[in-house]
């Protein structure tokens, strides 16, 4: 082709190199744009947070689109969900230690309850025991003061009241002694042949003949007319006090 030819040609087409490297500045500002766009449809931060018009230039585009990356590393939901999760944890801890505090709590007022408990437990026991030790001494003491009676008792064709009162003091434990006398002083004023009735002797056996179960002799004997009222109220009443106790509420017993 001759010169004036290319010339022509060069003229109307342009330089040779301009339609080969078009194509390829469109594609990248186009790019650049599209980026943008997305940065912007995401925070607004190119009109936003420079604080520049919302028209900006191309070049201002493609910065923005290269700082969205940046942005795009820790988006704001994904914060939130640690944040979230961090407090779930930390719920979740306090929830154990209460949990954990809360049985430690119980197990200590179950152990405490159960000492206590057992110590109640004991105090009965000892208390029971106790009774029972008391019970079988004041058994021996009568038992042995009925044996005394019956080695050093003798048989009179009569007895005045202070023989009768120092057969007592010999028969009847000490401690039950001013009770007895007590009642007998009521029931009898110490006269061992005292009738009223069916009834009969010191305590006033209703009948009489119930004392046959410590002796025959119960008509003539104070000793067994007071061995058999000092069963009798032991076995009632729990004692002579206990006689008279109830003697002073309804004046017999």
């Amino acid at each position: 082709m001759h010169a004036n030819e290319q010339a022509q040609t060069t003229e109307r087409n342009g330089p040779s190199h301009s339609r080969a490297q078009a194509p390829r500045t469109g594609i990248g500002r186009g790019f650049a744009v599209v980026s943008a766009t997305a940065v912007t449809a995401v925070g607004a931060v190119v009109g936003v947070a420079a604080g520049g018009p919302a028209a900006a230039s191309s070049d201002n585009f493609e910065a923005a689109a290269g700082d969205s990356t940046l942005l795009a590393d820790i988006p704001a939901g994904q914060q939130a969900q640690v944040q979230t999760a961090s407090l779930t944890q930390q719920a979740d801890a306090q929830y154990a230690q209460a949990s954990a505090a809360a049985k430690k709590s119980a197990e200590e007022a179950a152990r405490v309850r159960a000492a206590q408990d057992a110590k109640a437990k004991k105090n009965a026991a000892d208390k029971d025991k106790a009774d029972k030790d008391a019970k079988a001494r004041d058994l021996q003491t009568q038992a042995a003061s009925r044996s005394a009676s019956r080695s050093t008792f003798q048989v009179q064709s009569s007895y005045s009241i202070s023989d009768v009162q120092a057969l007592a003091r010999q028969i009847v434990p000490a401690g039950q002694f001013q009770c007895f006398s007590n009642i007998i002083d009521n029931e009898s004023s110490w006269n061992y042949r005292a009738t009223n009735g069916s009834a009969y002797g010191l305590v006033q056996a209703l009948p009489g003949s119930k004392m046959s179960t410590v002796g025959a002799d119960w008509q003539t004997n104070p000793a067994t007319q007071i061995k058999w009222g000092l069963n009798y109220m032991n076995e009632r009443y729990g004692s002579p006090c206990g006689a008279w106790s109830f003697w002073q509420n309804h004046n017999s017993y």
